[in-house]
């Protein structure tokens, strides 16, 4: 009876130690805290923290940046995420995926191939082609963003609706005329004119016809006489 306590106790202590090894070996073959490198320039925090040039940042940091401010993280191969002025933006990252969540201001994303890449705004959600190598510009405004694809691909997510941005072209999420907010400057950016009907149409009409009688009345006078009109000096 002793015996097969002992060999009971035995083969317990054995198990035990076995699953301790697979489990030291899966904790050792999982790789550590991803981290990155932040170069800033001006009034930049992390976390709530002022920062300095090529400290580290883990993912799931929150940056904001001040006025004539600037950052850069650099994730290696992964790519890196620029964080102009007046930019408050949560960045995540792996080495197969950039998630930035911005609240405010302007984000550059470079991503390398076969990193998933996305910028989520109150607008839209702006998603990197991750079969390529993508270079993109968001912008967000007050009562819209802006994405400026400068290469690659990036898919733009207003609600249900996805629209394809290619490098060179840009496109725009939200309401350009919401109420309360300034006037966006950005070339193109304004919303159209709009004319109260068609008797916008009556008055430029007679605009354009008085113009013309006005026009072809002076070359009349000038013509009068076969030459131009001399004036004399006074004496």
């Amino acid at each position: 009876m002793l015996g097969k306590n002992i060999l009971r106790k035995f083969v317990t202590a054995m198990n035990a130690v076995a699953v301790l090894t697979v489990y030291s070996m899966v904790a050792l073959a999982v790789p550590g805290d991803v981290t990155g490198e932040i170069t800033v320039s001006g009034q930049v925090t992390v976390n709530g923290q002022s920062a300095v040039s090529n400290s580290t940042i883990v993912s799931g940091s929150s940056v904001a940046t001040g006025a004539a401010s600037s950052a850069t993280v650099n994730l290696g191969k992964a790519g890196r995420v620029e964080l102009l002025e007046n930019t408050n933006a949560t960045i995540n990252f792996s080495p197969n995926g950039i998630v930035v969540i911005a609240s405010s201001g302007k984000i550059r994303v470079a991503n390398a191939a076969g990193v998933a890449t996305t910028v989520t705004t109150k607008d839209a959600t702006l998603i990197g082609d991750a079969g390529q190598a993508n270079n993109f510009l968001v912008e967000i405004e007050c009562s819209h963003t802006h994405v400026d694809t400068t290469s690659g691909t990036v898919t733009l997510r207003e609600g249900s609706s996805d629209r394809q941005i290619a490098a060179g072209t840009s496109a725009t999420a939200g309401r350009m005329d919401q109420q309360g907010c300034e006037p966006c400057l950005r070339p193109g950016s304004a919303p159209p004119l709009r004319f109260a009907g068609w008797p916008w149409l009556i008055l430029l009409g007679a605009g354009a016809a008085g113009a013309a009688i006005l026009l072809g009345s002076r070359k009349t006078d000038t013509t009068i006489g076969g030459g131009t009109i001399v004036v004399s000096p006074t004496r």
